[in-house]
């Protein structure tokens, strides 16, 4: 039996790479040496895209393979598709939801716990020799502070199911309240910042987040106010988030995504109150595992004829009449 074609815009896990192969002819975009010239060549053929959003996979790509019906996305976040272009043209967009849930939260966290209680600071002034002449000062602590969560889909959940047991008070901002959740909702960003001194980020990127973290956010968080963010970079505007720290319009952040990723602000590597990751929210072994197989699994569903396992909010499945 032929294999459908696919094409692999950039490396992915050898699970992928190897799971795929089994069941398509793999095009490896990223190893070829005129990109053009094999574009052209395979285009015709083209019938599914896998992506971990390496590059993006916008019309101008998927506008060139005629017979292109599914792209499967590494991760659940997936800004870097056209999800609305191939809607609106039949092609199916998957992603990699709930297997990363509870990793990211525990990451989140994590990142919280380490920003509030300056816990990279302390092993830094242990490994420096500092503690044989005083003790790490005082620091900040959980207990007196109320988190506001941007973004209470299935990772916000998560995350405030932790700080329950953490006895830390969450409310929550996002397009619409939510009935079926005890938290308090806030209908503007503004008016949960001037009210908690966390803002916890887990939205998603996308033009409708793009730097809704701006100067008047983060003002009203005020000069006790912690920034988190593990949902994406974009959805903070970065030197707005630079000149409240320099300024001590906030008092710390804790990051770890950034606008132009891997790339980061030297501002930011120079100031010691913030605690910076480099996007290893779900970058466990098992959990990346359960997301690269899940990728496989939604591609090989589509051409089985079974359809997409989890297609993403805008091509729905079966497609909408």
């Amino acid at each position: 039996m032929t294999k459908p074609d696919l094409l692999m815009t950039g490396p992915m896990m050898p699970l992928v790479q190897e799971g795929l192969a089994q069941r398509f002819t793999v095009h490896k975009l990223w190893e070829a040496a005129d990109k053009e010239a094999m574009l052209r060549a395979v285009a015709p053929s083209i019938v599914a895209i896998a992506t971990g959003n390496h590059s993006p996979t916008d019309a101008a790509l998927m506008g060139r393979l005629p017979n292109l019906k599914i792209v499967g996305s590494f991760g659940v976040g997936y800004d870097a598709v056209d999800a609305v272009w191939a809607g609106e043209h039949g092609i199916v967009v998957t992603n990699t939801p709930d297997v990363l849930n509870e990793e990211v939260a525990d990451t989140a966290l994590g990142l919280l716990l380490c920003t509030v209680r300056e816990l990279p600071q302390t092993d830094r002034y242990l490994r420096a020799g500092r503690w044989l002449d005083k003790p790490y000062p005082l620091t900040g602590t959980l207990r007196d502070r109320k988190v506001g969560i941007l973004g209470l889909g299935r990772i916000g959940k998560a995350i405030a199911r932790r700080l329950d047991a953490f006895g830390v008070p969450v409310v929550y901002h996002g397009r619409s309240e939510q009935k079926d959740v005890g938290y308090r909702y806030y209908p503007t960003l503004v008016g949960m910042a001037k009210d908690v001194n966390v803002l916890l980020i887990v939205a998603p990127g996308g033009e409708a987040t793009n730097k809704i973290v701006n100067a008047e956010v983060l003002e009203a968080l005020g000069p006790d106010g912690v920034l988190i963010n593990v949902g994406r970079g974009s959805v903070v505007d970065e030197q707005a988030l630079i000149a409240a720290l320099k300024a001590k319009t906030i008092r710390s952040a804790g990051l770890d995504v950034f606008e132009d990723e891997p790339r980061v602000p030297a501002e930011l590597i120079a100031m010691d109150h913030i605690v910076l990751f480099p996007h290893v929210g779900s970058a466990s072994v098992h959990t990346r595992r359960a997301m690269a197989q899940l990728v496989v699994d939604n591609l090989v569903s589509f051409a089985d004829g079974k359809g997409p396992l989890t297609p993403v909010a805008e091509t729905p499945w079966p497609p909408r009449s």
